[in-house]
């Protein structure tokens, strides 16, 4: 029986009514076509799906949509205001923290939330706010050193 959810996405309140059952990454890429969020190994491990709700990192694939009722959900389509990339975008983009692109929405949406929580990390706390998603192509030092540069660049800006 479908039940009724209700949650802000992007700053944009959503109202359907969905299949119970209906993981949180179908939800956002198949009823709000927001499809930045990406389905990787489904079982939580790979970090791909990962979104922020109430200001949290979680991994989209394990949660289903009605747990998100009445949450605040952020993806990475997001993260960029009036034209300008989020710090930890811009931190991507200046020290080549992708390569195939596939992990980038996930592990961006990872590390603004382990901004969030810790505002000036070492790269040893980057490297462990970020074990939960998995990058096949770039080993992760220009991935850490992304993190680094968005850490330290907000900072300085007073973000």
């Amino acid at each position: 029986m479908p039940i009724p959810v209700r949650l802000t996405v992007n700053g944009a309140l959503r109202e359907h009514t969905i299949d119970p059952r209906m993981l949180l990454v179908h939800y956002l890429r198949d009823v709000c076509n927001l499809t930045g969020t990406h389905v990787g190994c489904e079982t939580g491990i790979c970090g791909a799906c990962t979104v922020l709700a109430n200001g949290k990192a979680v991994k989209s694939c394990t949660m289903f949509a009605v747990q998100a009722d009445g949450a605040d959900l952020r993806t990475i389509e997001g993260l960029a205001s009036n034209g300008h990339l989020h710090a930890v975008q811009q931190g991507f983009w200046e020290c080549h923290g992708l390569q195939c692109g596939y992990c980038t929405p996930g592990m961006i949406m990872a590390a603004v939330g382990l901004l969030a929580a810790t505002a000036r990390p070492t790269r040893d706390e980057i490297a462990a706010g970020l074990r939960g998603n998995l990058c096949r192509c770039t080993g992760y030092s220009h991935i850490i050193d992304a993190v680094n540069h968005a850490a330290t660049g907000a900072a300085a800006s007073g973000r």
